[in-house]
């Protein structure tokens, strides 16, 4: 036997056992060649065997076999995996490896001792790991050996740490074994708040803190931090390098450079996961960890008294897996799960001071971190970081420079790189490809990061083959780990195959883990969880055995919000990333090759995954799962995808709280390249890498940009300096609440002039100095974008409006060449700036000037809230004139003082642009605002020009830019008004004072109303709070008539408002000023008065006689007209007197106001007897005893006056004393005692009473509780008051009562309208008698009174007047239902001859015309007319009455009625025909008849050979109806009026109508609207009216006629004298026809009504028109009639001076310029209507002056046009003009609330019009409803509000 036999016999009898010795032989002979590949796989199968080269045996191959020995030891799993290993790695020989693979590859037959030997037994060379403190021996009683023992323990803890952590040892998460170069990432400070319950979600990122980038291992730990829990949480994405930097800090102590911590314990979730039991806390620490040799419990006594100085590090805490509940409190000895102990060391409640770190992915994180744990982000790479790494990777320096060129040349690698697992991977791919390709394009076969990782399995693949089986395998095991939430595989769950490829390749690493039963056990995982989800995914796309369903379930976004918990292991973050990037068609080649299928198996899984993501793309996406989408889709290099994505997204896109990286949001600019429209990027509170902005670079989509509550440090703000000038479109860029520091500020805000599309940059929440404040200052000067800079405390806007020139134009120096043109442009820019709070001083003022005189023409300036005092405000004063501030400058809280507002005033004396100046030291304001320089107002001031011509005569000699200086609440007594004053009177243009809120006293106002006439005219004077009394108030009165400007005083006393002004802007709600809503330019007043109006005001004022007489005796003085306005809480009788005698001493007196005040009970006697105090008095009224109102005649005229007493209480006592005193008024016109307490009682007295009264117009005594007593009253009174011409009473919900009466001169006529007055049938005898006595009744209307149709019968046969007619009418429900017989028998018993009898069914109405005394027919006649009635029957009775009363019937009408078939009223009404002998009118209109009907009516009508008039119109008739009425009128020769309208005229019934036309010679009035009658009907129609010379009136509107039909009326009208109207609107008559007619209508001498609507006539018809416009022409109807500028004003031209024209329309043609204009006038006109003819301002201006020509103008349609503010000025500087003007319509226009407001002004000045209508305008609702409010005839409303007829009209 040889020596290696017997070595190898030696060590084992296993070989023995197994009969395999030459194996044995043979492998260890093998393995002892190859140590190092041995001690590898050792570490590898046994990562905890402590392997030390001093108890191993010298001889190489006793070593050799120890290790065999310990791997056969470990298993079956294991040492077939190892056998694996040994085949494929090494040079096994064929004839060898076979028996290898077949013998230890498979499972073969071990003894059950050996099976079972290392099952329970810790195997050789491995660690005993401690059972548990409770087992430990006793405490040490002495310090010395307790210290002993942790000295050496810590020892211990240094070594293990530089065993598994030190360099030059695989570690796990390396992807590859090999020696890696380690840079450290990048580390930023985000000291958030982990969240305390996790349904709050986490809070990722405080602005509050400072952020620190490029962090220290030493940084990561804050030493000085209080007693408490001191947690740190690392937060990193996949692959930032977590666990490296966990084993790093491992490293770094054992090397002894952590010297703070003693003891650093290291702990990964993915094992904690594994341990189920309850643990105490030092079961924790040595029993899963590291165990102490001895004295267990003294090293943790030590460790708790010294926990400040232990760090407890946790790797991957997204990986933990969470119970039910996270809140489980535990004590100090307690036990419970991994996670719960976990909990406790981070709340303090276990270990107290200890350190704690925990890494985890960004996402939902649990409750047990506590609030004050910092937050430190991982980021990974930068760009100098990837240079550092691919230089240490490439150590050699040709390889270094080829891979870097290649680096620096693929923006694309380089995102990749910024994830330092990538950059590992890259670096590997590259090495192998750099031999294999030309320079410059290995980089181009790395675009995806799954090609990534498949380009690194390519490359660790044996060459020239690709390990399809092995490959899958892996993917397999991955796949089934991922599904389960399995990230650790026991050696059992690989099969030894590919657990021997996975180690091969180090794609596997293993470590040793602690089981639930003490024992430890090897565990293996992949080098990364993302390399198990890349195997997963390629088994889920290669594998047969995975059908497509299962494949696209995998295909989700996955929500990073949710904790893990056993039932839901969300472990495949990157999973679905890997499937999109294998749909790739680059790796279909790889795919077919893994799968062994065709192209169109692998293309069909491939396009399944494809199909997903385009579901994906069009749904509505939070921010994460939208950056996840990109991923993605950027994966698939499918541009059709990326297109679908991008047009997907919304136009804002959020993103909120969740970390980006630098790779984030180059996925996401991938994606927006494929995007046509822009998008706005919001990112609030999201934790951001520090150079991510650099991924923006050229993303030309994004028009907004926008970050938000997080801090960006100086390296975020340097990067995004970098991209912004990139990206071209960028519209809006904002950084609110982002902490931003001075260099942060001016580094964005330099690129600004590199931004040439900026609308505006957001700063906001920042901190910066006031030296920054003034760069920013400089920036915005010199920047020709910039438009507004806006800073206040820690905001900052700058606002800009880019120019036309490209961003390089803009860059440029000034070129001396430049054109003047383009001076200017730069020139035209105006800058706002905004300096708020700023902590400016005086010392900054200068500097600041200096800056600003640098710079453009400035808008505005606000340097409010600084500190600057006095002298800073006067050097800005001063430096206004100098600056050009367009609009104004705010000083306001700058420190101001009463002694610095004169040195302000005085200093700005010599600026002239100054407009408004106010300052109020109480509310620490101080405002300049500065008027336009004429060039710079461009349209606007045309505009303001025009309205200001349009003032009053004084106002024109004001001076055009009058300033407005308000100095209000500064605490002003009466020593300061000089040296105020003084400084006042230098400034020059002053218009408006304000000196309100001070403390002038009666001594103040009383001097400063002697020193105004040295401040020159102003426009008003404002001493509102002032302390002022009654005596002041007079003082201040006695200005109107020293002062010319002074206009109206209004004082309100007890608030203390008094108001000084000028001119007056309006009357009534408009006296106190400008409205609100108005700018000052647009209002004006006068309208061109020669006298300036002046008022006075004064309110809330006790007003005595004594005051009252001295008030009035200063007003004496004043100029007038004048109106007074008194308003006090009581006015005595005896101060109402005193007034009342005080007016005759004021001739200018116009208007006297007592309102709102109140008055006693007697003062309507008082004010009764004031007509004869003063003649002048025009009008009283007096309304609920608080509103009185007193007009006054400008001279002693005769006219007609008015008095009023409405709801003062007025009872019967009241009435004899007031028609006592009303007596004495002889020319009382009206008299209102509405609304009062007179009941019947007063009526009658007042009836009595009333011959005393000289009333020439109305009486009003309406809602005065009269009742039906008060009506017989009236009756009665009636036969004795000849005077009254109508009287109408109402006793329903209205309660009217009016009487008018007539004026001397006019024929004594009564007309009398009772309305539901409620008489019973026992009263219509008396109701009877009362009317019969009333001579003058000539008509009485009797409306929902009671009356039945028999009370209707009795009354008419109970009515007997001596002689006359009477017109009796009655309106009452049941008259539409009673039917024509029953009414024509009520008819029949009237006592009077029936003249007139007309009916209408709908109207509820019968009218009835009688003459007495009634006349007997000749009983000859009566006895013939009934010889043709049956006498039997009731209708022959009834028919004998009616010829016996309505024998003189000439009218019957019948409106609205129903004559069908079976009804009696046909045959009545035809027997009554026979008997009208002489019946001159029969109307049967809108009705419906049969054809039975009709011809009973035909035959009664053939029998009325009087008959002069016929109107059928409207009435539904049908065909054969129609033929039968043709037929009746066959020999109607006397026919004078005949309407046919709407009747259908066929062939045979127009031949019939025409064969009848032409025998009425006498015919006056023919209508035959909507017959279709055509041009054929019309041909035959002409002719037939050839015979009608006496035809005034010719009516065939809607007939169809066309220019045929036209041409025959043309030739046939001229034959026609006596044509007065003709009608032939809506038509088809077109330009030749309307040439004939225009012609035709030239002869027609006699026209006066001519309509041509709606017809296409054309200019050429227009012309033709006015060349021969007939003399007497009334009315003219031209509405669209496709009339022009040129046909309207040729027809304004011929119309011009046209004495009988009463109306207009030429509605609805295209006028534009052309609307006509008139300079002779209309007299007559009363209507015109020039509605929807694009009528415009400029036109406006013409036509309203026209309008003043046509002085009986009652109503103006201009709707639908074009007019603005300046149309409606014109019209309301016309509108007092124009006496009779009831109604303008302005609808659908352009008018503002200026305009309206204009409006209203010119109805104040008395205008009679009842409505201006102004719905459809663009006028604010609430405006117009204040507008309303203050002038009700201003009409807003969509339906027209009819104006009100004046009653007794």
């Amino acid at each position: 036997m040889n020596q290696e036999t017997r070595a190898s016999s030696s060590w084992d009898p296993m070989g023995l056992q197994l009969g395999t010795r030459n194996l044995w032989s043979w492998l260890m002979r093998l393995l002892s060649t190859q140590p190092e590949w041995l001690s590898t796989k050792m570490k590898f199968f046994l990562p905890n065997v402590e392997l030390d080269s001093r108890d191993e045996p010298p001889n190489p191959e006793q070593r050799v076999v120890l290790q065999l020995r310990m791997l056969h030891a470990q298993g079956l799993a294991t040492w077939q995996s190892f056998i694996h290993c040994v085949c494929m790695e090494l040079e096994v020989p064929l004839d060898l490896e076979v028996p290898l693979l077949s013998t230890w590859g498979q499972e073969d037959e071990l003894g059950d001792g050996e099976k079972t030997r290392l099952g329970p037994q810790l195997q050789h060379g491995l660690k005993r790991p401690h059972q548990g403190c409770g087992s430990s021996p006793r405490r040490k009683h002495f310090r010395q050996q307790q210290l002993e023992l942790t000295r050496k323990y810590l020892q211990l803890l240094r070594t293990s740490a530089q065993r598994h952590c030190g360099d030059g040892v695989p570690k796990p998460g390396q992807t590859f074994g090999a020696h890696q170069p380690y840079v450290p990432p990048i580390l930023q400070w985000s000291r958030a708040t982990a969240p305390l319950d996790p349904r709050e979600g986490a809070v990722l990122g405080d602005p509050k803190t400072e952020d620190s980038t490029d962090m220290s291992l030493q940084d990561l730990f804050n030493f000085k931090a209080p007693k408490g829990p001191r947690v740190t949480v690392l937060l990193g994405k996949a692959g930032m390098g977590k666990s490296t930097l966990a084993r790093r800090l491992c490293q770094k102590w054992a090397e002894g450079q952590l010297d703070h911590f003693q003891a650093l314990f290291l702990f990964e979730f993915r094992q904690l996961n594994l341990i189920t039991r309850f643990l105490t806390l030092p079961q924790l620490l040595f029993d899963l960890y590291l165990s102490p040799e001895a004295g267990p419990e003294a090293v943790f006594q030590y460790l708790k008294e010294n926990a400040s100085r232990v760090l407890l590090i946790f790797d991957g805490l997204d990986e933990a897996i969470y119970p039910c509940s996270s809140k489980d409190t535990l004590g100090p000895n307690g036990s419970g799960p991994a996670l719960t102990l976990f909990s406790a060391l981070c709340r303090g409640t276990l270990l107290p001071g200890c350190w704690v770190m925990v890494t985890s992915r960004p996402g939902k994180l649990p409750a047990c971190l506590p609030t004050e744990a910092a937050t430190v982000h991982m980021w990974g790479f930068d760009g100098l970081r990837v240079e550092e790494y691919v230089s240490r990777f490439f150590s050699e320096q040709p390889a270094q420079e080829v891979a870097l060129a290649e680096l620096q040349g693929n923006g694309h690698l380089q995102s990749l790189c910024a994830v330092p697992a990538l950059c590992q991977v890259t670096c590997l791919c590259l090495r192998h490809l750099l031999s294999g390709n030309a320079p410059g394009q290995s980089a181009a076969l790395l675009p995806t990061v799954t090609q990534l990782y498949m380009q690194m399995v390519l490359t660790l693949s044996p060459p020239g083959s690709l390990p399809a089986k092995s490959l899958l395998g892996l993917g397999e095991v991955a796949l089934r780990g991922l599904e389960v939430g399995k990230v650790i595989f026991y050696a059992g769950d690989i099969p030894p195959a590919i657990m021997a490829f996975g180690a091969t390749h180090s794609m596997l690493t293993s470590f040793c883990i602690h089981t639930d039963s003490g024992h430890q056990e090897i565990g293996y995982a992949f080098a990364h969880l993302t390399l198990q989800e890349f195997f997963a995914a390629l088994h889920l796309m290669a594998s047969p055995s995975v059908d497509k369903d299962i494949l696209t379930s995998h295909v989700t976004l996955n929500s990073h919000w949710v904790l893990r918990t056993r039932t839901r292991l969300n472990l495949s973050d990157h999973l679905p990333t890997f499937l999109a990037g294998l749909a790739s068609l680059t790796c279909r080649p790889f795919l077919r090759h893994l799968a062994q299928r065709n192209e169109a198996w692998v293309g069909a899984r491939q396009a399944a995954v494809l199909q997903v993501l385009r579901k994906l793309a069009t749904r509505k996406l939070t921010g994460p799962k939208v950056v996840e989408l990109c991923h993605y889709v950027a994966e698939t290099q499918e541009s059709e995808l990326a297109s679908l994505t991008a047009q997907s997204l919304p136009y804002q896109l959020p993103f909120h709280n969740f970390p980006l990286t630098y790779r984030d949001l180059s996925a996401l600019t991938s994606i927006l390249e494929h995007r046509a429209d822009p998008i706005h990027l919001d990112f609030e509170g999201c934790p951001l890498e520090p150079h991510c902005p650099e991924a923006l670079a050229g993303c030309g989509q994004v028009e907004t940009l926008s970050f938000k509550s997080r801090k960006c440090g100086d390296a975020f703000a340097e990067a995004l300096s970098r991209s912004l000038p990139t990206m071209g479109n960028l519209k809006i860029l904002g950084f609110q609440d982002n902490q931003l520091k001075d260099p942060e500020v001016l580094s964005i805000a330099e690129v600004l002039p590199h931004l040439p599309q900026l609308r505006k940059l957001d700063l906001s929440r920042s901190s910066f100095s006031t030296s920054t404040v003034l760069s920013l200052v400089k920036v915005a000067v010199l920047c020709p974008t910039v438009r507004v800079l806006q800073v206040r405390e820690t905001d900052l806007i700058f606002f800009l409006s880019p120019l036309e020139e490209t961003a390089v134009e803009l860059q440029r120096a000034p070129d001396p060449q430049e054109t003047d043109g383009q001076r200017k442009e730069a020139e035209d820019r105006r800058l706002t700036l905004r300096l708020q709070k700023c902590q400016l001083r005086v010392r900054n003022v200068e500097a600041l000037i200096a800056l600003l005189l640098e710079g453009p023409p400035l808008e505005e300036v606000d340097l409010s809230g600084n500190q600057l005092e006095d002298e800073g405000c006067r050097l800005l004063a001063e430096a206004v004139s100098r600056l050009h501030i367009a609009r104004k400058l705010d000083l306001s809280d700058s420190g101001l003082s009463v002694g610095g507002v004169s040195c302000v005033l005085s200093a700005l004396s010599t600026c002239q642009a100054l407009e408004t100046l106010h300052i109020s030291l109480l509310h620490r304001t101080a405002v300049l605002t500065f008027t336009q320089e004429p060039e710079e107002q461009g349209g606007t001031q045309e505009r303001a020009a025009f309205l200001d011509n349009l003032m009053s005569p004084l106002s024109c000699e004001l001076p055009p830019s009058s300033r407005r200086i308000r100095l209000t609440h500064c605490g002003f007594q009466t020593k300061h008004l000089e040296q105020l004053c003084r400084a006042l009177g230098g400034s020059g243009h002053l218009g408006h004072l304000d000196f309100s809120g001070n403390s002038l006293g009666d001594e103040g106002v009383t001097l400063l109303a002697q020193l105004l006439l040295g401040l020159g005219p102003l426009q008003s004077l404002n001493l509102s709070e002032n302390g002022v009394s009654l005596s002041a108030v007079c003082c201040l009165s006695q200005c109107m008539s020293a002062l010319q400007w002074a206009a109206h005083l209004d004082v309100s006393l007890e608030s203390q408002q008094i108001l000084l002004q000028g001119d007056k802007r309006g009357r009534d709600g408009w006296t106190g000023g400008s409205s609100p809503e108005f700018p000052a330019r647009a209002q004006f007043s006068g309208f061109g008065q020669r006298s300036i109006p002046r008022s006075f005001c004064l309110k809330e004022c006790q007003l005595e006689p004594l005051s009252l007489t001295s008030l009035f005796a200063t007003l004496e003085q004043c100029p007038g007209p004048l109106e007074v306005q008194l308003s006090c809480e009581t006015l005595s009788d005896q101060s109402l007197e005193t007034l009342l005698h005080c007016l005759p001493r004021l001739p200018q007196l116009r208007l006297l106001q007592l309102s709102p005040t109140g008055l006693s009970p007697r003062s309507p006697l008082l004010l009764a007897d004031v007509f004869s105090l003063c003649p002048r008095v025009q009008k009283v009224d007096l309304r609920s005893l608080t509103h009185a109102t007193l007009h006054f005649r400008p001279s002693e005229d005769k006219e007609g006056v008015c008095c009023g007493f409405r709801s003062c209480s007025l009872s019967l006592e009241h009435v004899e004393p007031l028609c006592c005193l009303l007596s004495k008024c002889d020319n009382l016109s009206q008299l209102d005692l509405a609304e009062n307490l007179l009941g019947d009682d007063g009526l009658r007295w007042l009836l009595e009473h009333l011959p005393q009264v000289p009333i020439s117009g109305s009486l009003d005594l309406s809602l005065n509780g009269i009742s039906r007593e008060g009506v017989w009253q009236l009756l009665e009174t009636l036969p004795s008051r000849p005077r009254v011409r109508e009287a109408s009473v109402n006793l329903g919900s209205a309660q009217d009562f009016w009487i008018h009466f007539s004026k001397p001169g006019e024929t004594l006529r009564t007309t009398l309208r009772l309305s539901e007055c409620s008489f019973g049938p026992e009263q219509v005898p008396r109701l009877a008698t009362s009317l019969s006595q009333a001579l003058q009744l000539t008509e009485i209307t009797l409306t929902r009174c009671g009356l039945g149709l028999e009370q209707l019968a009795l009354l008419l046969s109970l009515m007997r007047p001596p002689a006359g007619s009477l017109c009796l009418r009655v309106e009452e429900p049941w008259v539409g239902r009673a039917g024509v017989p029953a009414l024509l028998e009520a008819c029949a018993q009237a006592s009077g001859n029936v003249t007139e009898i007309s009916i209408s069914e709908t109207q509820q109405r019968l009218c009835v015309q009688l003459d007495f005394p009634h006349q007997e027919e000749n009983p000859e006649a009566v006895a013939f007319s009934l010889a043709h009635c049956d006498l039997g029957t009731h209708h022959s009775l009834l028919v004998a009455r009616l010829m016996e009363t309505c024998a003189r019937l000439r009218l019957l009408s019948l409106s609205q009625v129903n004559l069908p078939d079976t009804s009696d009223a046909s045959g009545l009404l035809q027997r009554l025909l026979l008997a009208l002998s002489e019946l001159r009118s029969f109307r049967l209109t809108s009705s419906c008849v049969s054809s039975e009907s009709l011809v009973h009516l035909a035959a009664g009508l053939g029998h009325c050979h009087h008959l002069e008039e016929l109107d059928f119109s409207n009435t539904w008739l049908s065909e054969e109806g129609t033929r039968t009425l043709m037929g009746a009128l066959q020999g109607k020769c006397r026919l004078r009026r005949l309407d046919l309208s709407q009747l259908l005229l066929g062939g045979s019934t127009l031949a019939m109508l025409t064969q009848g036309l032409s025998h009425m010679t006498l015919l006056q009035s023919l209508r035959l609207s909507g017959n279709s009658i055509g041009d054929i009907g019309c041909c035959h129609l002409s002719e037939a009216l050839r015979a009608a010379a006496s035809l005034e009136e010719l009516g065939l509107s809607h007939n169809a006629i066309g220019d045929a039909g036209a041409g025959h009326l043309a030739a046939i009208l001229p034959k026609l004298p006596e044509l007065r109207k003709i009608d032939l609107s809506a038509n088809g008559i077109g330009l030749a026809g309307g040439a004939q007619l225009a012609k035709s209508l030239a002869l027609c001498r006699k026209l006066e009504e001519l309509g041509l609507g709606f017809n296409a006539l054309g200019d050429p018809t227009a012309l033709g028109l006015a060349e021969g416009l007939p003399r007497h022409l009334r009315v003219l109807h031209l509405p669209s009639s496709h009339l022009g500028p040129e046909g309207a004003l040729s027809l304004g031209r011929a119309l011009d001076g046209c004495p009988h024209v009463k109306e207009i329309s030429l509605a609805e043609n295209s006028l534009a310029k052309g609307v006509p204009h008139f300079c002779k006038g209309l007299p007559q006109l009363q209507r015109i209507d020039l509605a929807s003819c694009d009528i415009d301002n400029q036109a406006a201006k013409g036509l309203a002056a026209s309008f003043t020509l046509c002085p009986a103008l009652e109503e103006i349609l201009l709707s639908w046009n074009l007019l603005g503010d300046e149309a409606a000025a014109e019209l309301a500087q016309v509108l007092p003009r124009m006496g009779r003007l009831k109604r303008v319509d302005l609808e659908k226009n352009r008018i503002t609330a200026c305009g309206a407001w204009l409006l209203a002004e010119g109805l104040a000045q008395g205008s009679a019009i009842q409505v201006i209508r102004l719905w459809n305008n663009p006028i604010p609702p609430g405006v117009a409803q204040r507008l309303q409010s203050q002038e009700p005839r201003l009409d807003f409303a969509f339906f027209d509000k009819q104006p009100q007829t004046p009653r007794g009209t």
